[in-house]
């Protein structure tokens, strides 16, 4: 079973129909879950007790699992010191700590098995210092920095650790951005190109796939920075 946050759109949707279309077994973890069309779980990641409460009916069920992929969360651009501390506080909770606390209570279920992935996200913006994400950078800079530690502590149990970091993405994340800031963003990139959820879903293949072994504590920035 492969798991996966943020299920019930944008990255997250896309991902879970792509490893089903690959004949997986997915499990989605989304706050809506009457928005998915596969096998799904209530829950809210940035709160550690339902997180854990998951984690304890897997462990009952005794399910399988192979795989978690942190593709919960939130974003909202503004200049830190226009940002909202209730706002500052949704976006560190959500993105860092959810990502932390979901790897704390799904990790144990692959510790057992002596294998499995995890790929947490970040952004591209982490690299490029963009102007109007101070927030929302910072808490992907969390989860690159505790992904990075957090595959040392996991690679003597055969469990690799990594990060995506994509690029704009046309989903419900961005979808209030300017095109401008967008294009401004691409033109920054390695690649100067928009890539879709495809370009992601591709990457989480690669990093699911045996072939990959040799990859763990590593930051994949869709686009290039």
């Amino acid at each position: 079973m492969i798991i996966v946050t943020g299920a019930s759109r944008g990255l997250g949707r896309a991902i879970c129909e792509r490893l089903l279309d690959g004949g997986h077994e997915v499990l989605g973890l989304a706050r809506h879950v009457e928005r998915c069309s596969f096998p799904a779980m209530a829950c809210d990641v940035s709160e550690a007790g339902p997180v854990k409460e998951i984690a304890r009916k897997l462990r009952a069920r005794r399910d399988q699992v192979v795989a978690l992929i942190n593709a919960a969360g939130v974003a909202s651009m503004n200049l830190a010191l226009t940002t909202p501390p209730a706002t500052a506080a949704r976006i560190i909770s959500t993105n860092l700590l959810g990502t932390i606390y979901c790897c704390q209570s799904i990790a144990p279920l692959m510790v057992r098995r002596r294998s499995g992935s995890i790929i947490n996200f970040s952004t591209i913006a982490v690299a490029l210092g963009l102007a109007g994400e101070s927030v929302y950078a910072a808490s992907k800079a969390g989860v690159e920095a505790f992904s990075r530690s957090f595959a040392r502590e996991m690679a003597p149990f055969e469990i690799r650790v990594n990060c995506i970091a994509p690029g704009p993405i046309m989903t419900d994340l961005i979808a209030g951005v300017p095109e401008e800031k967008i294009d401004e963003i691409v033109r920054r990139q390695v690649i100067s190109k928009r890539f879709g959820p495809e370009a992601v879903c591709d990457l989480v293949e690669l990093l699911l796939d045996p072939r990959s072994a040799s990859l763990s504590g590593q930051v994949l920035r869709v686009g290039g920075a």
